[in-house]
């Protein structure tokens, strides 16, 4: 049977071997240069990859493709980090970049990301072209002829050095060296190796760098900084005494942070904290932005300094044209990413980790004193999500649940509903207080998101019960 090739949230991912094979990525990548030929004749695009199997040679692959269309090509020579690929893109005027990457997802998944010439990721109307295109070439039987391919039209590149100058526009790394603050990062053996340690390194900064060495299986977990995946970091972390933990996923768009003892702080809780040090610490004005699965502590910081708050539906895509606007000065969502006004119009978790150091050698007070801080001001709201597997004994009937009009969630009432992106639910107490739950599938993997918040963690509990209740019974 045909595979069908569709991107997602964050592009087409899929599992080596059984979908992603290098037939479809020939089939994406000739489907992708065809595109790019329709906005520029004679186009250049950089291809990079990430530290999974084989990636490299998916990416040569892609390469060749592209190449027997006439198209110029930039090879990465290494594993790149997904924001660098974006800050190449647009530093060098190119007409786009097929990333060879799977990002957070098991060792077992490979996928494909497609930046468009203005370094974001494609909009739906730009991969819904990319797939119409790859299933016309199935219908007509299209396959690849490598004779075809022009190899002197591929120029090996190394994109790195230029993007950690870039941070050093962005980040002030006299600040955290004056510090002098213990810091500890865990690649999780993806693509952020050789890039935040060395930056860190390079600025005279020392840092305790755990997993820098490639496993495509990611020593058997996710290549997702959560709490859970960052086990070995917490310990190194409560061994030395270092005072923050960093860590990035597969391919460095996302960010984990862990405070002196290895106490997780929330992605949620940090993108708050960061808006608020960098109006007080850059004096920027301008608007934020969320997307519709992001806390609404958000919503607090936003009002409490006067910026104009924007919503989103899930997918950085959506943030970045902010961004490209120059309309706020950071925009974030719940899972891990962020960037902010004059960066990459992607998720960059390398800076994002960067400027969270940042903020916790200016400020002097640990992360979660900070968090106190900031509650003191806004008030206290807490947030998490669940994910819960599909199967087809529940995915129809969660489809029809997202859909159907909600007038009450276990005896709540629901004041507004959203559906920007899949079902949202806003209720309010006596006090005019909100508290929200959020249901959407998600675009990348085969589950169900669950998001809750409230202004109580005994709260915040309930709901996230009644949530999986709601998913998993009839």
């Amino acid at each position: 049977m045909t595979a069908k090739i569709k991107f997602g949230t964050s592009g087409w991912r899929a599992i080596i071997a059984d979908e992603f094979t290098f037939s479809n990525v020939r089939l994406a990548a000739e489907a992708i240069g065809r595109y790019a030929r329709t906005q520029n004749p004679s186009p250049t695009i950089l291809v990079g990859y990430d530290t999974r199997f084989a990636s490299e040679d998916f990416g040569r692959e892609a390469a060749r493709v592209l190449t027997s269309q006439g198209i110029r090509v930039n090879l990465c020579s290494r594993a790149v980090p997904t924001p660098a690929v974006a800050l190449t893109i647009m530093k060098q005027k190119l007409d786009g970049a097929i990333n060879i990457t799977a990002s957070h997802n098991p060792g077992e998944y490979s996928g494909i990301k497609f930046s468009g010439s203005d370094g974001a990721p494609a909009l739906p109307n730009v991969t819904g072209a990319i797939e119409s295109e790859i299933e016309s070439l199935q219908k007509s039987g299209w396959e690849f002829n490598a004779g075809s391919a022009v190899d002197s039209l591929i120029t090996m590149v190394d994109i790195g050095p230029a993007y950690l100058s870039d941070l050093a526009t962005k980040v002030d790394f006299a600040k955290i060296r004056e510090a002098k603050i213990g810091i500890g990062y865990d690649a999780l053996h993806g693509s952020g190796a050789g890039y935040l340690d060395r930056v860190l390194i390079d600025n005279g900064i020392p840092v305790t760098a755990l997993h820098v060495d490639r496993d495509v299986y990611f020593g058997g977990h996710h290549p997702e900084p959560a709490e859970e995946q960052m086990a070995g970091l917490k310990l190194v972390m409560q061994k030395n005494s270092l005072r923050i933990g960093l860590a990035t996923d597969g391919d460095a768009d996302r960010f984990g942070v862990m405070d002196e003892g290895g106490d997780f702080i929330m992605p949620n809780e940090l993108i708050a904290m960061l808006i608020d040090y960098l109006v007080e610490s850059r004096h920027w004005k301008g608007g934020v932005a969320r997307s519709v699965a992001t806390t609404h502590l958000i919503d607090r910081v936003a009002k409490y300094h006067g910026m104009e708050l924007l919503e989103t539906p899930v997918g950085f895509k959506y943030i970045g044209e902010y961004i490209k606007e120059g309309r706020i000065i950071l925009g974030g969502e719940e899972s891990a990413g962020l960037s902010i006004r004059g960066h990459v119009p992607e998720k960059d978790g390398i800076l994002a980790c960067l400027l969270i150091t940042e903020m916790l050698a200016s400020r002097g007070k640990s992360l979660k004193n900070q968090l106190k801080d900031l509650f003191s001001r806004v008030g206290a709201v807490y947030n998490r999500r669940l994910n819960i597997k599909l199967d087809p004994t529940i995915t129809a009937r969660v489809k029809a649940k997202i859909a159907s009009d909600v007038s009450e969630f276990h005896g709540r009432r629901v004041v507004r509903q959203n559906r920007v992106d899949g079902l949202k639910l806003i209720f309010e107490d006596a006090q005019g207080n909100e508290s929200w739950v959020l249901m959407r599938p998600s675009g990348t993997e085969p589950v169900v998101r669950f998001y809750a918040e409230s202004t109580s963690s005994a709260d915040l509990d309930k709901l996230l019960e009644y949530g999986r209740q709601w998913i998993t019974e009839p």
